[in-house]
């Protein structure tokens, strides 16, 4: 991807090196049943997280924070995706009548407070609704090269852009209308309308892939790099490396075929709609 000497966003808050301080045993400020979405991109279970939501009380440390030359290449880079994701979505909204505001990339190491509570780097980038804000630790691209061989920087704007998915659907308010079912229906129908809202969030992030690619931004090569990443997080490609076997009835975030499938809808339609996800047959 051409990224160097691009513009970055200012909406990119670094918290590295001060790790997370006092769980959060609730959110205030009408959020309701969406403060269980910590949407996790590796697959992980939102209701896992929950578990971090208490009453421990701990101290939060600070150290200063030693910036290696690949970790502030690495800084510079996700804050250029994140501006060019800025654009695409505030255009996308204002064509479909609608205003468009900018989350917030929170960049930790280690462990981090958020409106949805402490989580440590363990769980992978996540997007918490309560505070509009993402979460990633930047180490996480070494874990896409080493531990799921998705390597590339395109990878890793995949993953970026998919959490801005999480954060588009939260102002097109479809998390509000799908996170109160999970008081209605059984874990694993749930899982169903989770798979469902994960992909959307994929075909999202193709919308956001297509329109990089209209301003030229794209390199050969880094379509087959998003696809290599969203193929490595898919549910039964995750719970093959882990258990040897597969639980359909347990995935949260779709097959690989899916995840791959829904990214490249995205990026072939271009547009916001086409990404209704919960409507069709079989998703």
């Amino acid at each position: 991807m051409k990224w160097q000497g691009r513009k970055t966003s200012s909406n990119v808050e670094d918290r590295r090196g001060k790790g997370g301080g006092k769980a959060i045993a609730g959110v205030g400020g009408g959020l309701g049943l969406i403060i269980v979405i910590i949407i996790t991109l590796l697959g992980g279970n939102p209701e896992d997280l929950m578990g971090n939501l208490g009453t421990t009380d701990q101290q939060s440390s600070s150290v200063p924070y030693e910036e290696t030359t690949e970790e502030k290449e690495l800084a510079e880079f996700v804050s250029v995706v994140l501006a060019d994701t800025e654009i695409v979505w505030a255009e996308i909204f204002k064509e479909n009548g609608m205003t468009y505001s900018n989350p917030t990339l929170v960049l930790y190491s280690g462990s981090v407070d958020s409106a949805c509570g402490t989580a440590g780097s363990s769980v992978g980038p996540f997007y918490c609704p309560g505070d509009y804000k993402l979460y990633i630790d930047l180490s996480f691209y070494q874990e896409l090269q080493n531990n799921f061989n998705a390597p590339g920087d395109f990878a890793m704007a995949y993953v970026i852009a998919h959490e801005v998915g999480h954060h588009v659907q939260t102002l097109l308010g479809t998390s509000e209308k799908i996170m109160p079912l999970r008081q209605k229906l059984s874990e694993e129908e749930f899982n169903k309308y989770l798979v469902r809202f994960e992909l959307q969030a994929d075909y999202f992030s193709g919308v956001w892939a297509h329109h990089a690619q209209g301003m030229g931004y794209l390199e050969e090569g880094d379509l087959d790099e998003a696809l290599t990443a969203a193929s490595a997080v898919g549910d039964d490609t995750l719970q093959k490396k882990a258990q040897g076997y597969v639980v359909p009835e347990s995935f949260t975030h779709g097959t690989s075929e899916q995840r791959k499938s829904w990214f490249y809808k995205g990026y072939d339609n271009g547009t916001i709609r086409g990404g209704d996800t919960f409507n069709t047959t079989n998703p």
